[in-house]
Parts: C-alpha cells; sequence; structure tokens
C-alpha cells in the first residue's frame, strides 16, 4: 500500500493516505476502501505517524485522506498532522468529509488554523442515483445546500444504471457551483456495482477539454493521485 506521493500536475501539493477508525456510515454500495480501517487506535497511530513522517512540504499544501472521514483519525494522528503543518510551514490543507458531518467542519478550520478545502464524495447530484443504488445517506437536493459547507465535490462516472443525463447534469453542476471538483472513473472492485465502458468512453470523447481546467481533476484509475493500491 502506497500511503505517501506527490501530485506535481495541477494543484501541485503532497498527500498521504492514512488508516483510521471505520467510517462512520461505511454502507456505500461501491465502496470497499472501508478495508483499510481498523478498530486499534494503537494500529492506526503506528502506521500515520511514519506515513506523515514523508512530508517534506515542497508545495506548502497537503492532502490527507482516510478511508472515511477525516474526524475518524484518532487525536495523536491529527495533533501529528498539526505539528507537521506548523513544522513544514504547510499554507493550505485539503480534507475529505462525509456529509453526516458537515455541521462539524469548522472544528476541523479551527484546530488547524490554516485554510482548508473540503472535499465531499457525493458521487453523483441525482438524488435517487445517489441515495438508492450507491446508498451515500447524503440527503441534500440542491447544489447550493452542499457549497454551503464543501469545497470540493467528488462525482464518480461510469457505473452501470449512470445515464448521460445525469452525468451532463453533474459536469454542468461542478463547472458553475464550484472552486475545485475531482471526477473518479469507476474502477471495479470487491462491490457489486459494473463498470459502463460505453459511458466512460462517452465521457472521455465529450469532456476531454476539463483536462485543461486547473480546477478539475480527473482520476482514471483510483491510484492516479499515487496512493493506494
Amino acid at each position: 500500500m502506497n500511503r505517501y506521493s506527490i501530485i506535481e500536475n495541477k494543484n501541485k501539493r503532497e498527500i498521504v493516505l492514512l488508516k483510521s477508525f471505520p467510517c462512520i456510515w461505511g454502507k456505500c454500495s461501491f465502496c470497499d476502501y472501508i478495508l483499510d480501517n481498523s478498530t486499534s487506535e494503537k494500529e492506526i497511530n503506528n502506521v500515520n505517524i511514519e506515513v506523515l513522517k514523508n512530508i517534506t512540504g515542497k508545495y506548502d499544501v497537503l492532502e490527507v485522506i482516510n478511508s472515511g472521514s477525516c474526524f475518524e483519525l484518532p487525536k495523536e494522528t491529527l495533533e501529528k498532522i498539526k505539528s507537521i503543518i506548523i513544522e513544514k510551514k504547510i499554507q493550505k490543507l485539503y480534507l475529505e468529509s462525509h456529509w453526516c458531518y458537515k455541521d462539524r467542519l469548522n472544528e476541523m478550520r479551527d484546530f488547524f488554523s490554516i485554510p482548508i478545502v473540503f472535499k465531499i464524495g457525493i458521487e453523483t447530484f441525482d438524488y435517487d442515483f445517489r441515495n438508492k443504488v450507491l446508498n451515500k445517506n447524503a440527503n441534500f437536493i440542491t447544489p447550493e445546500e452542499v457549497k454551503e459547507y464543501f469545497d470540493s465535490p467528488c462525482i464518480m462516472v461510469g457505473i452501470k444504471g449512470q445515464t448521460k443525463e445525469m452525468v451532463e447534469r453533474d459536469i454542468e453542476i461542478v463547472l458553475n457551483y464550484f472552486s475545485y471538483a475531482t471526477i473518479n472513473i469507476f474502477t471495479p472492485n470487491t462491490s457489486k456495482l459494473e463498470k459502463d465502458e460505453g459511458l466512460i468512453e462517452w465521457f472521455k470523447e465529450k469532456y476531454s477539454f476539463l483536462s485543461t481546467k486547473p480546477n478539475i481533476e480527473i482520476l482514471y484509475e483510483n491510484t492516479d493521485f499515487g496512493v493506494g493500491d
């Protein structure tokens, strides 16, 4: 498992993939990332402290991800991140959170005392597909609700059952409402969901221009940020 990388193209930054306690929701139908979680605080901290030693402060920007939300990282890990932010003079932090923590985001902002770009994995703005098929438990209706709390939605493309119209609406929303967005091409895993190759090829052709957008990052493989396996 590679847990440290440097993103050298858009939005240059260092990124770490940390271990955490189990995801508060943990029932998304497409997700098997939570297999990386642990209930052993000692194990979690031991892994994370070693990973965090890699951070150099090269670009003054750090992204911290885990298989869930930043609120599931132990206190010792959070304290170590904070000390590294101070030591390495990190100026911006990327974190990710589930919708259910939306009212607690300022806790992290107050704790770290630097600007934070909050990501949220919503996968799609289509309410029924998001909650009935993907089982996200993210019960917002409008993009404005998401924007009130989060800076950067993560969208998924290429699951059987998605339509071109869904994807077109999702892309229109991220381009018109948000400062940042990540688009993940679905990678088959241990879940029962299947990949829609035709939809993916259509997306790649129609939205090739997104590669020129500095605020849009596309992951054609889920390891394109250099972390994971």
